[in-house]
């Protein structure tokens, strides 16, 4: 059952990174914005604020594990960020064959178009749905336990299991 609930926090974190994604590179681009004449009349443009860490601020160490998300991480929330970061840090202690399947994963998913992604997210909602209600029931019942967890503890939980 740990397992099925490790997975789903797998997928969860996939999909909530694909949500970030930006627009398709041969979407139609806006018309620029007129400019006003007269200098007194320019309204300022609005400065993005910059989400942290940026991809130079990681570690050598972190951009070689993250390393499939580097075109799409400043396109990240902050929270995603710190998830992916997580992982970064659990990724030395997975065993040689886990730490394959992560990058795996990372690389299919990065590699994936707008739409294929959207649809796999679909394709999960989907899943969910035809799922029993009793099962859902006791899946997020899970995945609520496992989140009231303070973070130590779910630590020590993903050691354990990267033990077996």
């Amino acid at each position: 059952m740990l397992r099925a609930l490790l997975a789903l926090l797998g997928l969860a974190l996939a999909v909530g990174t694909a949500a970030q994604q930006p627009p398709a590179p041969d979407a139609p681009k806006p018309a620029p914005k007129a400019v006003a004449k007269s200098p007194a009349k320019a309204v300022p443009k609005k400065k993005l604020a910059v989400v942290r860490p940026t991809w130079i601020e990681l570690s050598p160490e972190q951009r070689q594990v993250l390393a499939p998300l580097q075109d799409d991480w400043e396109n990240l929330e902050r929270e995603r960020r710190q998830k992916w970061i997580g992982i970064a840090k659990r990724y030395p202690k997975m065993k040689p064959e886990e730490q394959a399947k992560m990058q795996r994963r990372m690389h299919d998913w990065a590699s994936l178009t707008p739409e294929q992604r959207r649809q796999a997210r679909e394709n999960y909602k989907n899943m969910i749905a035809k799922t029993p209600p009793e099962k859902r029931r006791k899946l997020r019942e899970q995945w609520a336990e496992y989140q009231a967890l303070p973070p130590q503890e779910r630590e020590e939980m993903l050691q354990e299991k990267n033990k077996r």
